[in-house]
């Protein structure tokens, strides 16, 4: 079961988290990174299912840095305040939370970085700089900004073919840049498919994403 707790970033700053662990030995954990809207109740589910695999996991409410309890409406206006929320927060802040979340869980072994929209950009960009083991990214959405970033880490993402802000191209793109990477496509599935509190999401293709998530860690950590 998920629940809420505190973590100190090195920097002093103190920031709420979800956390969820598995009820017998961890196989490793993971930091799960949210979407534009913050730290939602989705989010916490999320941890709970990777717990559920038998991972630790642990989401950052990274808004705490401007404001503690922020989350955005599922909405047009709640998209563009979590953008301006997001754009607010500078990388060095970003990742200070990501490293503190790394560290709490880092006992249970290996440690993936996951995350949604544009939590999986910067799932993509904390990738390339600081100390995981592999990288579980659901539909990115400003990745093809950072193609230059080297990807040392096993990487997974997950897309779909109808998502309006990461068309076929731009998923191409990666593919073409960085072939180690592995890229699932869904077929019919758009933006935020894996979110039941969103109107795009598609049961059957997250319930695919989430078990191709699972043998990918089973198959990189289980080494």
């Amino acid at each position: 079961m998920q629940r809420r707790i505190e973590i100190r970033a090195a920097d002093g700053h103190m920031f709420e988290a979800w956390r969820a662990d598995p009820s017998g030995a961890a196989k490793g954990g993971v930091v799960v990174l949210h979407a534009v809207y913050g730290l939602t109740d989705h989010i916490g589910d999320v941890c709970a299912r990777w717990a559920q695999a038998g991972y630790a996991a642990v989401a950052p409410a990274l808004y705490d840095r401007r404001g503690r309890g922020v989350v955005h409406s599922y909405s047009r206006a709640g998209a563009d305040a979590g953008i301006a929320s997001y754009e607010a927060l500078t990388q060095a802040e970003i990742f200070a939370d990501v490293s503190a979340c790394a560290d709490a869980v880092r006992s249970a072994g290996r440690v993936a970085i996951s995350g949604f929209c544009t939590g999986g950009t910067w799932a993509w960009r904390a990738a390339a700089s600081l100390p995981f083991d592999a990288q579980v990214n659901f539909y990115g959405s400003h990745v093809p900004a950072h193609l230059d970033l080297p990807q040392p880490l096993p990487t997974i993402m997950h897309y779909g073919d109808s998502d309006p802000i990461m068309p076929m191209d731009k998923i191409q793109s990666i593919a073409a840049r960085h072939p180690d990477v592995e890229i699932c496509i869904y077929p019919s599935a758009g933006h935020a498919f894996c979110n039941p509190e969103q109107a795009t999401y598609d049961a059957s293709a997250a319930e695919e994403a989430w078990r191709r998530s699972f043998a990918f860690l089973e198959r990189h950590f289980g080494r």
